[in-house]
């Protein structure tokens, strides 16, 4: 770059989920438990596992259940959803990440769900 020219570096930008979870193994990085199998109460809506709270939920005709879930991201709680899952531990995360066919995005964002521009609206909305 020219002198007085600014540059962004992103150096995660390529890594998978996938890559994220090898490099906390090796590294020996602590997480929050929210990341890892555990029981919570949670409804269903639209085919994602969100958790009651103050931002809404659940609808009249959505029921909690008590189910075994883990968070493959921590965003808001409005519009991040847990999966199903057993594992409880680094190594249990890497195999079911490996053996998935959903991204994490795909799985727990319920923004995305909504429309694709909803995220957008969030942030004209001053949500960011």
């Amino acid at each position: 770059h020219r002198p007085g020219e600014h540059v962004r570096v992103f150096p995660l930008s390529n890594w998978t989920e996938l890559d994220v979870w090898h490099y906390i193994a090796r590294e020996g990085i602590e997480l929050p438990s929210i990341y890892y199998a555990h029981r919570r109460e949670v409804y269903l809506r639209d085919g994602m596992w969100l958790a009651e709270g103050p931002w809404g939920g659940p609808r009249e005709g959505e029921q909690k259940v008590e189910k075994t879930v883990r968070y493959r991201t921590v965003g808001d709680g409005s519009c991040t959803g847990a999966v199903e899952s057993d594992a409880a531990d680094i190594s249990a995360v890497i195999a079911e990440v490996a053996a998935s066919r959903l991204t994490e995005r795909g799985a727990t964002r319920a923004d995305d769900r909504l429309s694709e521009a909803a995220m957008e609206d969030r942030k004209r909305e001053g949500y960011f």
